[in-house]
Formats: structure tokens, sequence, C-alpha cells
């Protein structure tokens, strides 16, 4: 309960883990290694984030739909190990951002994921990482985020 007493200490909630929107499973385990499936900005059935980023939304907006996904991303992992302490650490990120033409700070968009990861998780959460800028996203969401961590035995 320690990395999730921090998310509430950091003024967020865990959301409920929702279902694969396909044919697709939300973690696939290999071995110590957890391989997450894309989380957009979904909460309460809904999609809270929406739009391309550049004039119609800014980075600050995107920012906050990346912070969704990681915590889509760490709702997916307890649902699938039951406990996230027993994350060992991020090793990979993937942030796909819907991207106007021209708009070039993906990077920027995909801070905001980072920095709380590794708000929750300290070093630990410090990932490598891609950030993508795409045309269109499914749902029309602004951020989708995929991950890579590790996990205890």
């Amino acid at each position: 309960m320690r990395i999730e007493n921090r998310i509430i200490e950091l003024g967020y909630t865990l959301p409920e883990s929702s279902p694969a929107g396909g044919l697709y499973t939300p973690v696939r385990r290999v071995g110590n290694v957890l391989y997450v499936s894309g989380q957009i900005p979904w909460l309460d059935g809904e999609v809270k984030y929406s739009g391309k980023v550049g004039n119609e939304r800014n980075i600050e907006y995107a920012q906050e739909a990346a912070r969704l996904c990681i915590l889509n991303m760490l709702a997916a992992v307890k649902n699938a190990i039951g406990d996230l302490d027993k994350i060992k650490q991020i090793v990979k990120l993937t942030v796909m951002v819907s991207s106007e033409t021209g708009f070039d700070k993906q990077h920027i968009v995909a801070n905001g994921a980072s920095q709380l990861l590794i708000d929750i998780f300290g070093p630990d959460g410090c990932a490598a990482r891609s950030a993508i800028g795409v045309n269109q996203l499914p749902l029309n969401v602004t951020v989708e985020i995929e991950g890579i961590i590790e996990v205890e035995e």
C-alpha cells in the first residue's frame, strides 16, 4: 500500500482498471516484466482529454492527459499483479501525442507522465522513453501511453 498511499499524498486517486477495448490484454507478464498496452485518458467510462496538441489544445492540457494515462497504467498493473508495491522499476514508456502539424514539443508533454512516475517511485520511476507525435489516436484522445515495468518475481 506504500505506492498507493504515495499516489494519494500527491493528490491523485487510482482509477478503476478499465477492461480492454479490443482484442488484446491490458497487461502481459513475461517473467518479471510487464508489458502494458496503450492507456488513454479514460475516467468513469468516458474520454477526459481529447483533441490535438498545438492550437486546439495546449501543452499543460496534454500533460494532464498524460498523468491520467499513467494513473490508468498503474490501475491496470494493480489489476494484473494485485499490489503496486511489487513494482521494482519503470523500464520504458512510449508516449504518443495527437499533434497538429508543426507541433514539436511531444517530449514536453511526455514530461507530465515522467514527472508523475518520478514523484511516485523516486529514481525507479525515471524510465527510458520515446515521445512520438501522431496524426490521430483512438477515440480522438490527446495522449496514449504504453509501458514496460519490472516487478518482483
